[in-house]
Order: structure tokens, then sequence, then C-alpha cells
């Protein structure tokens, strides 16, 4: 047995059979906030057998519960309009009283170190939001609560975490994670209601970390991930082996001449300890908060899989799919298109738009005019934050005055010697901000694209180019950093696409 897993269960033992004491999940904590006007998971641990008595301020009727044999119990506990503070008291052999809840719309935000950018600056990759001064210094927001999951990595699925619930202080608020920050603030200033934050996030990781095993290994497309990772698993002695013979080489060669040896090799990453390996942070940091009922979850990764993109295409919907069976919520699911950047291939741009369009209660948000192509952690992340606030306020709070996203490919016909493309979001007609409608190609069957002329005609755009007599395909950003020109009415721009599905560069990476 794994001996973070070993500390685990030992801490479970000691905590439910040694002291036969009531022990609650450290997300079920003061200053926590309670999802409204639906039916809540309340869970934790005690002597098998032992009833727990559950009792919350808003309600009269208290509600009771038996642990089973292997001291776990779950309570289901109906909760009414946004409100509090409220207490929850839990009693058994002991009494544990929850203090400052608050009901009202949680949301959980995962993902790489998009994500994890905190809103204030700090140490390297870390560099703040723009004006992160003055946003820490307003972030005083008693109604938003913000709760962040310590990074763990985990062989098997875990119970529990670490991490705990504090209201939004500009102290709190420096370190947290800054598109969720934004998102939040937006999400509980436009319903007036209590909004929770539960951040759980690793720069540089990617989906399959996130990941339950079991999705992995049910689809051969996947398999091939855990496949390297236990062939890694399996060499890492032969890698510590040649490791250390390189750095003996390399002090000698060092010592021998000084300032003209190659770099030092790098120590080799344990696998079994690697965020980047598969299914690690879903067993440490995921699974442990499930089932915490959730309003939805907002997602910013993609970074990482941009080499695997035709991969990213089953890998990422199997993984939201795997999300909503564990907590047993089709919860909205809204998530980042990844920003311009000269490493950012335009596959993984359409390996997420394609999940839009193929998993139902998804969203995404497009940010090709808040990106950096020379940096993959562009600062402007109140703009991020506040497009994914646009498809929850929309599609989840049901506001009808949003328009929540910009243009996204929908169709193409043929008119001669010209393609006629039409958008979904476009309703209200088609903007070239800077005038010209550049970044269009088009092609014909030789599948050699040139540079198009692009004219809007209403909600549509009408491509041609010299030379292309017999058009089949035509393309919009395709490249690794696309130039935001076509936007619709409300100010948002439109998806890059591309209206064929010929192979790309990434369809044989694995």
């Amino acid at each position: 047995m794994k001996l973070k897993s070993l500390f685990y269960l030992l801490f479970l033992c000691i905590s439910i059979n040694g002291a036969a004491a009531v022990k609650l999940p450290a997300v079920i904590a003061d200053h926590m906030v309670l999802r409204q006007k639906t039916t809540v998971a309340l869970w934790g641990w005690a002597d098998a057998g032992e009833h727990i008595t559950i009792r919350c301020s808003w309600n009269r009727q208290p509600v009771r519960v038996t642990a089973g044999a292997d001291g776990r119990w779950l309570a289901h506990v109906t909760t009414t309009a946004a409100g509090g503070p409220y207490t929850i008291a839990f009693s058994g052999t002991n009494t544990i009283t929850v203090q400052d809840v608050l009901l009202g719309e949680v949301w959980l935000c995962s993902g790489q170190s998009n994500m994890a950018f905190p809103l204030a600056k700090q140490s390297a990759w870390r560099t703040g939001v723009v004006g992160y001064e003055k946003e820490v210094a307003k972030a005083t927001h008693p109604l938003l609560r913000l709760f962040t999951v310590q990074q763990e990595v985990a062989a098997d699925p875990q119970p529990d975490l670490r991490g705990s619930w504090t209201a939004c202080t500009p102290e709190t608020a420096a370190a947290f994670s800054a598109v969720a920050y934004y998102f939040g603030r937006e999400i509980q200033e436009a319903t007036g209601v209590p909004v929770g934050l539960i951040h759980s996030s690793w720069g540089g990781t990617p989906a399959e970390s996130w990941t339950r095993r079991e999705v992995l290994n049910a689809d051969s497309d996947l398999r091939v991930i855990l496949d390297r990772y236990e062939a890694a698993v399996k060499n890492y002695p032969k890698d510590q082996d040649r490791y250390r013979q390189e750095l003996r080489q390399w002090l000698n060669d060092s010592a021998a001449h000084p300032g003209t040896v190659r770099k030092k090799p790098a120590r080799p990453v344990d696998p079994e300890k690697n965020s980047k390996s598969p299914t690690k942070l879903y067993n440490a940091m995921i699974h442990p908060l499930v089932p915490f009922t959730l309003s939805g979850t907002i997602w910013y990764q993609g970074e990482s899989n941009a080499s695997r993109a035709y991969q990213y295409r089953k890998l990422f919907p199997a993984m939201i799919r795997s999300w909503r069976k564990e907590w047993k919520a089709r919860f909205p699911f809204y998530f980042v298109q990844i920003a311009p950047h000269r490493q950012q291939s335009p596959e993984i741009r359409e390996a997420q738009l394609l999940t839009y369009k193929t998993v139902p209660g998804t969203g995404m948000a497009v940010i090709t005019d808040a990106g950096d192509s020379l940096d993959i952690h562009p600062r402007n992340k109140a703009v991020v934050g506040h497009r994914l606030a646009l498809w929850a306020l929309a599609k989840t709070y049901g506001r009808k005055d949003i328009v929540f996203s910009g243009p996204l490919y929908q169709s193409t016909k043929r008119e001669g010697t010209k393609m006629r493309i039409r958008f979904s979001f476009a309703d209200g007609g088609l903007v070239a901000k800077e005038g010209a409608l550049t970044g269009f190609t088009i092609a014909g069957a030789d599948r050699k694209f040139v540079p198009a002329t692009a004219v809007i005609e209403g909600n549509t755009v009408v491509v041609s180019g010299s030379g292309v007599t017999a058009p089949v395909a035509v393309r919009f950003g395709w490249t690794t950093v696309p130039h935001a020109v076509l936007f619709n009415n409300a100010g948002l721009p439109a998806s890059p696409f591309r209206t064929d599905d010929w192979p790309g560069e990434t369809i044989n990476n694995h």
C-alpha cells in the first residue's frame, strides 16, 4: 500500500475506531456555503452503527442517520432560500457545531496554472492580474466564501483532503484563483446570494491527472496513457541509475573543465509522486469532494494536452462525464478555450469547441482577444472570469437579457466560387472590429489553403480566395496565435474553427 494511502487509512482508523467520535471532512466546516433550495449531502465518519443527529438552524426537524460498517455516514438535508449565517450541529458520542454557514450557490473551480494563477503577484509565473494592487484592496466580499484544496498526489481515491473555508477579504483573495474570484464575484453581485468557490487546481497538469483510473482504462484510446505511466513506473529505477551515472560524469567534467561543460543533468521525477501522472489529482483533490452538492463547475485547462489534441477530443468529454457520474448530477460545466500562444496548437481549441458541441450542459468562454503570444499566463483574468460568468448567468440562472457567447461556427454552403459561413450567437449581426476581416483561409480539393477574402453579410461571412475556383474548406484563426477580428454585436469574439475534418498534426499523438 502506498505511503499516502496508508496515512489516510490510519488517520481514519484513529478518528473512527480509536476516538469513537464524529468526524467531518475538511469541506464541511465553519464559513462554508451550501447550495440553496435543494437537498444537499452531508457526510462524515463515526463508529460503525453509531447514530448521528444533524440539526440545521434553518430547519426545525433534525435529520438522523446511522454510520455504516465502515464507519462512514451520509445524510441528505433540505436547504431553504439563500440566507444565513446558520449553524449545523452533528451529534453522536460527541458534538461538532459548524458555524457561520451560508446558503447560496457553490462552484467547483479546477484546471491547471491559468486557473491556479492568483489575484496578487507572488513568485515565478504568478505575476498577478492587471492592476492587482487595486483589485486586492477592494476584495472585501462577506458573501463570497473561498476554499482552496491543498495540492496533494495520491495513488488511490482518498476519503478526505486539506483546506479550509474563509470569507473573501483582501488577505484571503490575494492568493486565491483570479479566474475563480472574478467569476464568483460577478455571480454573487448579479444574483445577490452567497457564493462559495472550491478551488482545486495544479499548474502544468494534463486532464488525465484529474480523471478517474477506470475511465482511462475503459477506452483503448485512453488506456495508452496508463500504459505509458506503468512503463514509467517500471523504468524509474533504471532512470535513477542513469541519472546518478550522468551526475557523476558531470561533476568530474565540471572539476576538470570548469565553465565549459554541458548543463547539469535533471533528476528524474518519481511517476508515482508526479502531479502530471494519470489519476493522481483526481484521487487526492477531486474524489474527496464527492458528494458535496455543487451548482456547477468552471474549468481552465488544456495547455498540457495541446500536443495530444486529438486524444483530448475524447479525454476531456470522458472526464466531464465521469465527474457528473461521481456526483450523480449533470451539473453545468463551463470551460475556457485556450488563449492564443505560440506553443498552443489550433487543434486543442478545436477539441474544446467539439466538446462544447457534443457534451450537453457545457459552455465555452472564448478569449482570443485576451491572450499573450509570449506568455502562457495572460494577466487579464477579469475578462476570463466575466465570460465564464456570462454562461452561468444565462444558462444556470436564467438571465434572458445576456448574450453569453461569441460567434461559433454552425454550417457552410458553397455558392459558386465562394463559401458562405453561418454562425450561432450571431443573430444581431457580425462585426469586423478592426475593419478588414483577416484570418480566413480557403482551399479546394487539393487541400492547399491560401489567404482568403472574407466579407460580412448580416450574420454570415462570405469567403473566397484567389485561384480557388471550386472551394471545399474554410478555416478561421487556424494558427497558434489567432488574431481576434470577428465579433458579434455584444462584443464577444468568434471561436477559431475549420469546416474540414482532414487529419491534423496531433492525430497520431497519444
